[in-house]
């Protein structure tokens, strides 16, 4: 797990206080990161361009021109004038070595982009848009120093000190391809604090086990679905489920339905229940006293999909244990029907992380999973942000799955924020492991693989 960071300038002035270390030679700690990056993976004369802005971040860029200038056929392409002390004692420095600079963009083998920084607000000029264009155009391995430009499509992202939350906004990660985060000096356990929010990676998924011998089909929890009136959404929940270590697994309606042999059906919640899921194609099925007559417990319970436009939803927000598992647009219908905010998408997509942590101030006992590209569990002032999920689970019936995975540790005696964390990592986990074409992957296939993990 690693930790992520709103912003680092603070970070760095702690190491100029703390630490004595200079603004100069945390640069050149950066600068020495991106050329070995380059050295290990590139042979030496090989043409490397580097596109500098006018600050700090094309400083970088810079510096990082002089350190590989004498082994590589290094070039800077100035995309605006260097203005900050940095840039422009780095221009001094690169100058007086004679490293070469260009003034159109030619075919290379790494084309660095060093226009901008995190500190960047705005829009871009056209003309800047216009160089973005033809850097992506450029078939040269691209990287991005510390972060992407705007619209830069980077192979790999060097960001200098500690990871970024703008870096994981859905719309980012078009952008960032590979990161990885570069010392400055001092070890990151030095440089970095200790934030709210982190970067899950797959070694802090806890799956199900079955060590103890002496068990029963009881011993590892009974899930609870509510079926619907779309009851495909809650059958694939309940196989997810199934697969992922619950003992037993009961859907319970009012209609009779045609589901799988290995899937319980009933009338009446059964009395050895664990855990309770809810949402998942429920339709109007129920009514209002059914649902209230559904949550007359005080058991664990996930809620996702159709509950998030419904009124009884403020009901289960009240509940001790529970995870909410919207997507966006559910999200946004969340926030308005509790009071919390009237957004649009767009505007939840731009700031997720605020939302996220407007939301769980509110609620600080519920465990949210805002699925998206990068998605994001919270409760409480813990954050976490999974960003190992692929265009492939962009298919119905994904989220009923996830919602599955959740349901079926939850009856096994996780906690929510357990349970949220280990079934996202999971989930994302399945997709990645799926040896077909993206396009064809089915809520069925991740089933299958489940027991592959």
């Amino acid at each position: 797990m690693q930790r992520v960071f709103d912003e680092v300038a603070s970070l760095d002035e702690r190491c100029y206080k703390k630490f004595g270390l200079s603004e100069d030679l945390l640069m050149e700690h950066a600068a020495e990161g991106m050329a070995s990056y380059i050295r290990e993976n590139f042979k030496r004369d090989a043409k490397v361009i580097i596109v500098c802005g006018s600050g700090n971040n094309g400083a970088d860029g810079i510096t990082l021109a002089r350190l590989l200038h004498g082994d590589y056929e290094a070039c800077i392409y100035y995309a605006k004038r260097p203005k900050s002390e940095m840039a422009q004692l780095q221009k001094k420095r690169c100058d007086a070595i004679g490293v070469k600079v260009i003034d159109s963009l030619e075919r290379c083998e790494v084309l660095v982009e060093s226009i901008v920084g995190t500190g960047f607000s705005g829009e871009f000029s056209d003309e800047l848009k216009s160089l973005i264009s033809q850097m992506n155009e450029n078939s040269a391995f691209k990287i991005a120093c510390d972060v992407p430009s705007i619209g830069f499509y980077a192979d790999v992202t060097l960001t200098m000190g500690a990871l970024k939350k703008s870096m994981f906004l859905d719309s980012q990660k078009e952008f960032v391809g590979e990161i990885r985060v570069l010392d400055l000096g001092v070890s990151r356990n030095i440089y970095e604090t200790d934030p709210s929010w982190h970067l899950l990676d797959f070694e802090d998924m806890l799956l199900p086990n079955r060590e103890k011998k002496n068990t029963h089909k009881g011993s590892f929890g009974h899930l609870v679905l509510a079926c619907g009136q779309k009851s495909g959404a809650s059958i694939l929940s309940a196989k997810a489920a199934l697969r992922f270590g619950a003992g037993l697994v009961t859907l319970m309606g009012y209609e009779n339905t045609q589901i799988p042999h290995t899937i319980m059906y009933s009338h009446a919640m059964p009395y050895n229940a664990t855990a309770l899921a809810l949402g998942m194609g429920l339709g109007d099925e129920f009514s209002d006293i059914e649902l209230s007559e559904f949550l007359d417990n005080f058991l664990p319970l996930i809620a996702d999909a159709d509950v998030f436009h419904m009124e009884i939803i403020k009901e289960i927000l009240k509940r001790d244990k529970i995870v909410l598992t919207p997507h966006a647009k559910e999200f946004v219908a969340l926030l308005k029907r509790v009071g919390l905010a009237d957004i649009s998408v767009d505007e939840l997509q731009s700031e997720r992380f605020f939302y996220v942590e407007l939301f769980t101030k509110e609620y600080p006992h519920a465990t949210l999973i805002l699925k998206g590209a990068n998605v994001i569990i919270a409760k409480g002032d813990e954050f976490f942000i999974n960003p190992h999920g692929t265009s492939a689970l962009a298919k119905g019936g994904s989220g009923d799955v996830l919602s599955g995975l959740v349901g079926a540790l939850l009856a096994q005696g996780y906690t929510p924020l357990e349970a949220a964390k280990s079934a996202s990592l999971a989930h994302t986990a399945l997709a990645q492991s799926y040896k077909g074409a993206d396009f064809s992957l089915t809520a069925d296939d991740l089933i299958d693989a489940i027991g592959k993990l």
